[in-house]
């Protein structure tokens, strides 16, 4: 596992902090999703999306349905991505964003990771 980038998104005073890993398998995925629940335990979100050769998940966290992890799941695909996991960390900042503005907020997370 390697982490390529970080970005860090502000929106409405919620902060959405985004992680990028190089991985070389499937078991890593859950260790590093573990790890930052541990460093991020008073985070809202920690939604993800990856794609391992032929596999590809996404994951909402109890985010609006295709709000998060499919909009990531999309800049790794359009992105030719592979053996790449995307994480966005999402820290509640008082003001709901509605599902336009937060899948926005998740892809543009998610391609300041890649630039």
């Amino acid at each position: 596992m390697k982490k390529i980038s970080e970005s860090l998104v502000i929106e409405k005073k919620s902060k959405f902090y985004g992680f990028m890993y190089k991985i070389d398998s499937l078991e890593e995925v859950e260790e590093i999703i573990n790890s930052l629940k541990v460093e991020h335990k008073k985070a809202k979100h920690i939604c993800y999306a990856y794609k391992f050769g032929n596999i590809e998940r996404k994951y909402e966290d109890k985010e609006p349905s295709n709000s998060a992890g499919l909009p990531i799941l999309e800049i790794i695909n359009h992105n030719n991505l592979d053996n790449t996991l995307i994480v966005v960390v999402r820290y509640f900042g008082g003001t709901l964003l509605g599902k336009g503005l937060l899948t926005r907020t998740y892809s543009k997370t998610a391609r300041n990771l890649i630039k």
